[in-house]
């Protein structure tokens, strides 16, 4: 692998992994653009690479955010989680499935279409005055839970994100859960949910890109574990307010670059 295209890999690997650890996402959100744009690979194949990712970043994020945000406290949520898990595992099946069926131009213009709608839920859903209360109670919150559950499952695997934008608003607003500490539940969500997805994807003859690409992988990865190592121990330092409306707008940039890809 040329040392450009390895610098490169790392470079985003480490940023979109500083990312990973500090809000509590696999960082995907960010990832695939470049997968796309900078890498040159096509929309599937970005998919199932960033999905490679994401595993890394979440399985490395939860330990190093523990600092901040103990297992114990991950642990005594384990209802919540166990109640999301029900309906994203059977999301992350059913939206891997359609992604190997799609055609490319429009996967293109799909995940542009879910990044924009992220921006929007990662702008407005992480408020921190947000009630410290479910929305619902007894059946009608675990029904709840199951459905959201199930969309956040299709759309992390049409993305290969670990869904982290759109867990962390629902565990705050449908849960009731501290932003913190939803960000580590988002995490201990993600990473069986993705591995479902990921299950998923290599019945595809896509899922080769991975083979092909071990250099590629093995420099972003480390790039990605250095980030969320980086990311976790700046957890509570870097302010909110700054952070998110940067963010929503390198996503909308994303949008367009993406939309437009051929």
């Amino acid at each position: 692998m040329a040392e450009r295209r390895a610098f490169e890999a790392f470079l985003v690997g480490s940023g979109v992994g500083s990312l990973g650890g500090l809000i509590g996402l696999g960082g995907a959100e960010f990832r695939l653009p470049f997968l796309i744009g900078l890498f040159r690979f096509a929309a599937l194949e970005a998919v199932i690479l960033n999905k490679a990712m994401s595993l890394v970043v979440v399985a490395s994020a939860l330990p190093f955010r523990a600092a901040t945000v103990p297992f114990g406290a991950v642990a005594a949520s384990w209802p919540i989680i166990v109640n999301l898990l029900a309906g994203s595992l059977a999301g992350a099946w059913f939206g891997a499935g359609w992604a190997t069926r799609l055609k490319s131009e429009t996967l293109y213009k799909i995940i542009a279409i879910l990044l924009l709608l992220i921006a929007f839920i990662l702008l407005f859903g992480h408020s921190p005055g947000s009630p410290n209360h479910a929305l619902f109670g007894g059946a009608m919150l675990i029904v709840a839970g199951i459905v959201a559950g199930f969309v956040i499952g299709v759309v992390a695997s049409l993305l290969g994100v670990a869904g982290g934008e759109l867990l962390i608003p629902t565990l705050v607003l449908l849960f009731g859960a501290d932003v913190k500490l939803a960000g580590s539940l988002s995490l201990a969500v993600s990473l069986p949910t993705m591995l479902v997805g990921f299950t998923r994807y290599s019945r595809d003859q896509s899922f080769s890109v991975l083979g092909r690409n071990k250099a590629f992988l093995f420099v972003m990865a480390t790039g990605s574990i250095v980030g969320t190592f980086i990311g976790g121990h700046l957890l509570g330092i870097v302010p909110e307010p700054i952070l998110l409306p940067l963010l929503t707008a390198i996503l909308v940039l994303s949008v367009f670059k993406v939309w437009r890809h051929e």
